[in-house]
């Protein structure tokens, strides 16, 4: 009899029972997870690689070793020291076997499908003013009973250019000298900060970059720029390593304190993904990573942390003290980037506070430059969401514990935003009939031929929201998030234990050949998420005395393609004139994108770090009443007037005056 084993894959967090013997290959397959393998499974093309994590993993209640997966046969140790592979960290997925529970990280590059990643900067106007600066000088050549080299090279910096009293980074002095000969005694230098020299080229050069980092807890996006134009030049992303190890933060915060070197372990993992995002994003530029001078890094306050190898665990629980909130300046070699220059520096832009991070520091010095009087909202949905709210002087922040639903983690057809992933989603008022669009074809389903289909894969998070959103306005779901008690009657819905599913594909025109379907408990993941969104904004709004606000920005990977209307209708964000709510990009990423280029800057948003007002919502008493208000479709009592002729009735005559939130009070 053959024994059956648990196994989960990540960053998906598919799980599922599997019998013993079979290929980590078909395993991950017969989950939904299509790993390439051009050759077949015959160990020759290499394309399949996983990586097998080991551990205890409590979120997934599975614990993993070594013996969960067979050992390498000879084919495979052969291939792997012809490519120099190390079986300790990755396998052969059609070589492998399952022979206990396991747990299986799958990377991008090995999924049929890759990830797409749609981050990019946004037109960014910014004086150019960077930290380092280039500095050609032609320099005395040396003769008997002259000073040394780096004097003479300073004495030239001082009399040509006025720059004086800098030193030298003692890494460069190895290449000094050649560079300086090389060229017939003339060098360029770059000089760090008006203090330090980082970098040294013989003769005369142009040739200096930044990279501008936002580390998302999902997403690593990176823009590179050149710093004497400020021309951006190159953007690139990479899935954060760190989802192997838990979807949101809480979940990291918790593997580190569970698994010894667990905080070690993620940490070299983000600084692998930083050299290899370096390196990838000069080769597509065209220039040598050696010449990108420094590197500013934003991310929320766990990423923070393990960025710096800094255990994460005091924002695991009150008073979510940080080890430091002040900005950072230090070796790129010493934090671990040791794909750019040796002397190369690296930023980190100062956080605000236990879960405010670097990430919405670069938002508040991307989207509140200047002073105004109109009130904005700018919220940067992601696993955890970050708000700001205010004017251009008076600015309160807060976070909120969203999850990665709206990443498609906890949806049962979830999935991230990659192509053959539902986007778009109508629902006929009439029939109940969908039509969606995915990622990857501009077509709408039902605009097909009859022998066409666009064989989704799953639901991204912006086709949740919107079906979800559908699913209320054609009044399959009742304001409490609810199949309606005549739900039935649509033919598109059909019951699920002891409540209802919607068919949104049925299986003859998936990828997979299973239906696609929403399920009451992802309607809830959802709920949870925005409920959790909204009550922050709430509490900002409170503690600003205001009932509305003037505009509504949503920023990152995500909010960027979010429908600002179904974003409301669901009651992500409180009600404004949907004229003013728009999305802005990766705001954390243009706030890095300011630093780099501008040094004046960086202390400017120190400033405003200093004089925004933080709201802690854990420890809010109105929190849990404005959660449980949020919970409803679009809320339980905030007014939604913008939405009067859109939501069906009564809700909205309920929405437009907030008459459920009188009701309610006088029971």
């Amino acid at each position: 009899m053959t024994n059956d084993h648990q196994i989960v894959l990540l960053p998906s967090g598919r799980r599922g029972t599997v019998p013993e013997g079979t290929t980590l290959l078909e395993a991950a397959r017969s989950l939904g997870v299509d790993i390439e393998s051009i050759c077949g499974g015959k160990q020759i093309c290499g394309k399949c690689l996983i990586s097998p994590e080991f551990g205890e993993f409590a979120k997934h209640g599975i614990t993993a070793d070594a013996s969960g997966v067979s050992a390498p046969d000879a084919v495979e140790r052969d291939y792997a020291e012809r490519h120099n592979l190390n079986l300790e960290e990755v396998r052969l997925s059609c070589a492998a076997t399952l022979c206990g529970d396991a747990v299986l990280n799958v990377p991008e590059r090995s999924l049929a499908r890759k990830q797409s990643i749609r981050k990019a900067a946004r037109d960014v106007t910014v004086t150019v003013d960077p930290a380092c600066r280039l500095y050609y000088v032609d320099v005395e050549p040396s003769t008997m009973g002259t000073r040394g080299d780096w004097k003479r090279i300073k004495a030239a910096l001082e009399k040509v250019h006025g720059v004086s009293g800098v030193t030298l980074d003692p890494a460069l002095l190895p290449m000094l000298q050649r560079a300086l000969r090389e060229c017939d005694w003339t060098i360029t230098v770059t000089v760090w900060n008006d203090r330090e020299v980082i970098a040294v080229q013989p003769g005369f050069s142009e040739k200096i970059y930044g990279l501008a980092v936002d580390v998302g807890s999902t997403t690593i996006a990176g823009h590179l720029a050149n710093l004497r134009t400020g021309e951006i030049i190159g953007t690139h992303s990479v899935m954060n390593p760190q989802v192997r190890y838990g979807e949101d933060l809480m979940s990291r915060v918790s593997y580190g304190m569970m698994n010894a070197g667990g905080v070690d372990k993620m940490h070299r993992a983000v600084v692998k993904s930083l050299n290899t995002l370096a390196k990838e994003i000069a080769t597509e530029a065209d220039i040598d990573p050696a010449h990108i001078a420094e590197v500013i890094l934003v991310g929320n306050t766990v990423m923070h942390h393990i960025m710096l190898n800094i255990d994460p665990v005091e924002l695991g629980g009150a008073p979510f003290a940080l080890a430091t909130e002040e900005a950072i300046d230090m070796k790129a070699r010493d934090f671990g980037l040791k794909s750019i220059g040796r002397g190369s520096m690296v930023h980190i832009l100062p956080c605000i506070a236990g879960h405010v991070g670097a990430d919405n520091t670069a938002v508040l010095l991307s989207e509140f430059s200047g002073a105004r009087d109109n009130i904005s909202l700018v919220v940067d949905i992601g696993t955890n969401a970050e708000i700001l709210l205010g004017t251009g002087t008076d600015i309160y922040s807060a976070s909120s514990p969203t999850g990665p639903a709206f990443e498609g983690a906890q949806i049962e057809h979830g999935q991230r935003a990659a192509v053959g992933a539902i986007e778009r989603v109508r629902i006929d008022r009439e029939t109940g009939q969908p039509t969606y669009k995915v990622i990857g074809d501009d077509r709408w389903s039902h605009s097909l031929a009859a022998d066409e289909t666009l064989s989704p894969t799953g639901i991204c998070g912006s086709g949740i929201i919107e079906v979800i959103a559908e699913l209320f306005l054609a009044g399959v779901l009742n304001p409490q998030g609810q199949f309606a008690s005549n739900a039935l009657e649509n033919p598109y819905v059909r019951p699920r234990e002891k409540t209802a599913e919607y068919v949104l594909v049925p299986a003859e025109k998936s990828a997979n050949g299973k239906d696609i379907v929403v399920t009451q408990q992802d309607i809830r993941a959802i709920q949870l998420a925005k409920g959790a969104l909204y009550a922050g904004i709430r509490l900002l709004m409170d503690h600003m005395q205001i009932e509305q606000v003037d505009e509504v920005k949503l920023a990152g990977g995500f909010g960027s393609y979010i429908d600002p209307k179904y974003a409301m209708i669901l009651g992500l964000i409180p009600d404004c004139d949907l004229s003013a709510v728009s999305a802005v990009g990766n705001a954390a990423g243009d706030g890095a994108l300011i630093a780099l280029l501008n040094i004046t800057e960086r202390t400017r948003i120190q400033e405003m770090t200093e004089q925004v007002h933080y709201v802690e919502t854990a420890v809010e008493p109105a929190f849990q009443d404005h959660f449980v208000a949020a919970m409803a479709i679009p809320h339980a009592s905030a007014p939604y007037p913008h939405l009067a002729d859109i939501l069906p009735a009564p809700v909205a005559a309920e929405a437009t005056t907030g008459r459920r939130r009188n009701r309610r009070r006088n029971r």
